[in-house]
């Protein structure tokens, strides 16, 4: 009867530890908070919409990009002539998020402006324009129901640092997971990423450098995330974003003796047609300014990649350097280490060229010739093969596949060896590549400089180990008893 009531108690035992376990580790109800950040670039802008835990705001790799929405129409720069059009440009996205919001979280959810290099460029030229265009954008995000959070210009610097921390968020680099500190032996990731970020008016590099001098300091920032300390090397080269570095080489090519100019970078048959008077107004051609007998200029497309890579090497000053060892135009830049992500302009060009790959990247020379060879085709074999994308755009991939294998293998010194280090990168996970997640992530401070103090194990891993020892423990005093108080029933035949 003893051994009965014992098992039947144990029986009884497991079961409530079960039920608990069970219990306890039922999914509650989501409590999620969201975050908007727009990217006011020099060609458009884009609306991201991001959503975490908020039990877990400062647990690595929970933040996650739920929506995106591009803006019609061109950047907010654009309507430096109409000011008061640029805030109103922004209601269709903002309707967009508040349809993916619940609104009884409106309010609280914070948004954030981020103007780039386009606002950079429109403050050098015309800085009451560019005050105008942020007044009328601010208008617009003040009357929008979220918790408006400040619309500002963004420097480069800022710029390439919120990419790094983007991207190497999303690839979780900053923090070990909690398995990987109870096994030591497994490799850590601790190793960061560096970020290459390409836009229409500027350019940023962004890494991690163990032989960081004291030289530049102005290229240095240093952070403290997760309790690890960053020292990060970090330039923007304004006015060499794929759209403005065109612009420079146009205005270089300019002859003033003929209104008529032939161009390697673009397709043999194609022709685009320039007004003269908008061209040198741009802050990064004034000091090209000539003056020309004439008031348009008539670009003649030759489609000739060899010639037009020259043309391109020559925006890039390499002859003097005051430092150890430079990029171009005398700008300091320490040995390349490590790995790196190139996204934005980098991704869409090289994607659109079929040249990413998320296994292993194509050797240079294959990158080479297959720019080479599309820039040969003729115009017209072009525009039918890609029929649905805008002229525009079609007509400069030539010019930015050179342009970009220039910069990276020219102006960086990613040479063959060093090619294989980058991974063109779209999107990481859900969320697109770029600087808003950081941005967003730095100024609602959700990462700590210290790592916060967390248990060597989750809940689920605590309970679960808890039944687990609890039933081996039972088992245990159950073999105990019976050994030592034998029943009558196993005592039959025992002399």
């Amino acid at each position: 009867k003893i051994l009965l009531i014992l098992g039947f108690l144990s029986t009884l035992a497991v079961i409530a530890l079960i039920a608990v376990a069970v219990t306890q580790n039922k999914p509650l109800p989501k409590n999620i908070k969201y975050g908007i950040v727009l990217d006011a670039g020099s060609s458009h802008t884009n609306l991201y919409v991001y959503e975490w835990p908020a039990e877990k705001e400062n647990d690595t790799g929970v933040v996650k990009q739920v929506e995106v929405c591009k803006v019609e129409g061109p950047g907010i720069s654009g309507y430096s002539h109409a000011t008061e059009k640029a805030g109103p440009s922004l209601a269709q996205c903002l309707q967009q998020a508040k349809e993916v919001i619940p609104s009884t979280q409106h309010k609280e959810t914070p948004v954030y402006l981020g103007a780039t290099a386009g606002m950079r460029l429109l403050r050098l030229e015309n800085e009451s324009a560019a005050d105008k265009v942020l007044s009328s954008v601010e208008k617009t995000l003040r009357l929008a129901p979220f918790n408006f959070q400040g619309a500002r210009i963004i420097t480069g610097q800022e710029e390439g640092a919120y990419g790094w921390i983007t991207i190497n968020y999303l690839l979780g680099n900053f923090k070990q997971s909690g398995w990987t500190k109870l096994l030591p032996s497994l490799k850590s990731k601790s190793e960061t990423s560096g970020a290459l970020d390409l836009g229409g008016a500027s350019t940023q590099i962004t890494f991690v450098s163990k032989k960081l001098s004291s030289e530049s300091p102005e290229n240095q920032l240093y952070f403290r995330l997760y309790g690890k300390d960053y020292q990060v090397y970090t330039h923007s080269f304004l006015c060499y974003g794929k759209d403005q570095a065109l612009q420079q080489k146009l205005a270089r090519d300019l002859q003033a003796k003929n209104s008529s100019l032939p161009d390697p970078c673009f397709h043999q048959g194609y022709q685009r047609t320039i007004n003269i008077s908008d061209f040198f107004k741009n802050p990064c051609t004034s000091d090209k300014k000539k003056q020309l007998p004439f008031s348009q200029l008539y670009i003649k497309g030759e489609g000739d990649y060899q010639k037009c890579r020259k043309n391109i090497q020559k925006l890039f000053n390499k002859t003097s350097c005051s430092y150890s060892s430079c990029s171009f135009n005398g700008i300091y830049l320490p040995p390349l280490q490590g790995d790196f992500g190139a996204f934005s302009a980098f991704y869409f060009v090289m994607n659109f060229l079929n040249l990413t790959s998320e296994t292993s990247p194509f050797p240079l020379n294959e990158v080479t010739r297959t720019i080479e060879v599309f820039c040969a085709r003729p115009w017209q074999e072009v525009k039918t093969a890609y029929h649905n994308i805008k002229e525009k755009y079609l007509s400069e991939y030539c010019f930015s596949g050179a342009y970009i294998l220039s910069l990276l293998e020219y102006g960086y010194e990613f040479t063959e060896n060093k090619w294989e280090r980058i991974r063109f990168l779209g999107k990481i996970g859900s969320s697109d590549a770029g600087w808003t997640l950081g941005y967003m992530l730095n100024l609602t401070n959700m990462i700590p400089a210290e790592e916060p103090a967390v248990p060597p194990l989750s809940h689920g891993s605590y309970v679960g180990l808890m039944v687990l020892c609890s039933l081996v423990l039972v088992s245990v005093l159950l073999f105990a008893w019976l050994l030592f108080h034998k029943p009558k029933c196993l005592q039959k035949g025992v002399v």
